[in-house]
């Protein structure tokens, strides 16, 4: 009986029949939501060598580390406790790159699944990691590697954004929001004094396309907030009083 037992136990830890009949994909991001053994909802990513399972609340692998909610919220606590004024250690910033993989790894499900409002969500929690990494590093390279990947988590939360306010929004608010998220992309590049390779960037060119893709497809011109501005730029005061008045309405709307 006990060997039965034993044998029943080893069969069940096998994955063997879920990676039978989801064969993984190289061309492809293969992502779904199941339910999990207590009906709550999680999602899997079939990657080469097998499957990874989120969860789609809180932190992704489902832990609360020093007994927070994520490790960012384990730190904002310490550095009010500390007062602003301590640094990284070695370990902390092993648990640091371990929570930007998974945000990354849920951010890229979410944008697959087309849950636009969550990929927002997360990446903004992955540019707070960012700040409170980057102010607390241990040194100049650790802090290098992580600001490399900050303009490319604007382009997903732009991405992101973009495509929530077509659904919720309209044409009008989704190019809004590629032109907030390329003003953010272009300070990262000015504060990095790189601002000549600003155009010429991959991931602006692709946000631009994609502004002018949705300009093309839902015939619309100039949006209200880029009025506003010609209209400042151009010292047409009264223009731009009547222009900031549209906008405010529309948005108490």
């Amino acid at each position: 009986m006990l060997l039965e037992l034993c044998e029943l136990m080893k069969r069940d830890l096998h994955l063997d029949r879920l990676l039978k009949h989801w064969k993984f994909d190289p061309q492809t991001l293969s992502v779904r939501i199941v339910k999990g053994t207590d009906g709550r909802d999680v999602i899997q990513m079939r990657v080469d060598m097998g499957i990874l399972q989120l969860e789609t609340r809180g932190r992704p692998d489902g832990t609360t580390p020093e007994g927070a909610a994520t490790y960012l919220d384990h730190l904002l606590h310490r550095e009010l406790e500390a007062q602003g004024s301590f640094k990284l250690t070695e370990e902390e910033c092993s648990e640091v790159d371990r929570e930007f993989m998974q945000y990354y790894h849920r951010r890229i499900c979410w944008l697959r699944l087309q849950y636009y409002r969550r990929a927002v969500i997360d990446a903004d929690h992955t540019l707070k990691l960012m700040a409170v990494a980057h102010q607390h590093s241990p040194d100049e390279e650790w802090s290098a590697s992580h600001e490399q990947y900050r303009p490319f988590v604007w382009f997903h939360r732009t991405q992101a954004e973009a495509l929530a306010e077509l659904e919720e929004n309209g044409p009008e608010e989704a190019i809004q929001a590629v032109s907030h998220g390329l003003d953010a992309i272009r300070t990262i590049f000015v504060e990095h004094e790189v601002e000549d390779q600003f155009e010429t960037d991959e991931l602006v060119i692709r946000l631009v396309e994609l502004r002018e893709s949705l300009r093309k497809e839902y015939d619309v011109g100039r949006t209200l907030q880029e009025q506003l501005d010609d209209a400042v730029e151009s010292e047409q005061y009264e223009l731009a009083a009547e222009l900031r008045d549209q906008l405010a309405r529309r948005q108490a709307g």
